[in-house]
């Protein structure tokens, strides 16, 4: 799962990247409204913190920049200002929680795991697709009640497929969605036939099934009827 933290203080901004990357989430930062909005536009990420009080311009822009063109993105505000108007705007504008500052890590983890559920899952906390059953919040996949080893990025690359189950996804969205600003690295396509090899490898073993199917010269799709 991919987070973008929009926030001018670099300390508290690092502080939350350092947690979120400790919780397994691929984080990238932004100090200012025109780079949050350089990389909204330029990559999608499954949520955005943003803040509301950036030095040059209001956060606000940032939300409506996002839910125009990238819908599915889930949004938290953070900021200091315990507003009731603020809340109300941007919620308003498309943000599905508002966090006040100072805050627990632990709280915003646990509001950001809430956005990806209803973004991502429609609220479930258990996905299963086919032989394969995924709990996202706990990064486990089973075949029935056998549990396969998966690294990080195998796990978030089932995930992505998962998410768009039927869709061909390019090797280029793959790789960003991997590895966000490091996408563009001479070796990242290698990386991602790797992880692809690796980890469907390991389902066909375990299932018995082959879920991938490679889509030639584009990419590859996951395909498996619906998710329950």
């Amino acid at each position: 799962m991919k987070i973008l933290v929009v926030e001018d203080e670099k300390m508290l901004s690092d502080v939350i990247v350092s947690y979120l990357k400790g919780e397994g989430y691929l984080t990238e930062q932004a100090g200012t409204l025109d780079l949050g909005t350089q990389k909204v536009n330029l990559y999608q990420y499954d949520c955005v913190l943003a803040d509301i009080g950036l030095p040059d311009g209001n956060g606000f822009k940032l939300v409506a920049e996002i839910k125009k063109c990238h819908p599915g993105t889930g949004i938290i505000i953070i900021s200091a200002k315990n507003s009731l108007e603020d809340k109300i705007l941007g919620l308003d504008l498309g943000a599905d929680d508002y966090l006040t500052k100072p805050f627990h890590l632990s709280e915003l983890n646990s509001r950001i795991k809430s956005v990806l559920r209803r973004r991502k899952f429609e609220g479930q906390k258990e996905l299963v697709a086919g032989k394969l059953r995924i709990l996202p919040e706990n990064r486990q996949v089973y075949v029935q009640d056998e549990l396969i080893s998966t690294t990080k990025k195998e796990f978030d690359l089932l995930l992505f497929f998962i998410s768009n189950q039927g869709r061909v996804l390019t090797k280029e969205s793959i790789a960003e969605h991997l590895w966000g600003d490091f996408a563009d690295s001479s070796d990242t396509f290698n990386y991602v036939y790797s992880h692809i090899k690796n980890l469907r490898r390991k389902i066909l073993e375990k299932s018995g099934v082959e879920y991938f199917r490679n889509v030639y010269g584009t990419g590859y799709v996951f395909e498996i009827g619906n998710i329950r």
